[in-house]
């Protein structure tokens, strides 16, 4: 499994209008996913702002765009060795392809905390 950090809001739009998509796709040609280790940080460094985040849980075998592995551009996030790779989504998330959606919020100390049926 991969995993795509976003709201809530943004899931049940492309629930009603079509394929998942996220401003990077048409920013960077692709959608940004983590591993499961890799969430955290991830929601850390780039969502500094937020309280809650909606995770998409997605079967990579079923996605219709290519999945490449890659190393970020600008280094990993804290927490996130240089080594990783990170799958990359070339294209708009089919729905099937979805597993589940959760909801990750952040504790008592300000740190997201991902569910515990991940």
């Amino acid at each position: 499994m991969i995993y795509h950090l976003t709201f809530r809001k943004s899931w049940k739009h492309a629930l009603a209008t079509g394929p998942y998509t996220a401003k990077s796709l048409e920013k960077e040609g692709f959608i940004h996913c983590s591993t499961q280790s890799q969430l955290v940080p991830v929601a850390m460094d780039f969502f500094p702002a937020r309280r809650k985040l909606t995770i998409l849980v997605i079967d990579e075998t079923k996605l219709k765009p290519e999945v490449k592995w890659e190393k970020p551009s600008g280094g990993p996030p804290p927490g996130v060795p240089a080594s990783d790779k990170f799958p990359h989504v070339y294209g708009p998330i089919n729905h099937d392809a979805v597993m589940k959606t959760l909801d990750m919020e952040r504790n008592a100390d300000d740190v997201f905390v991902p569910p515990d049926n991940l």
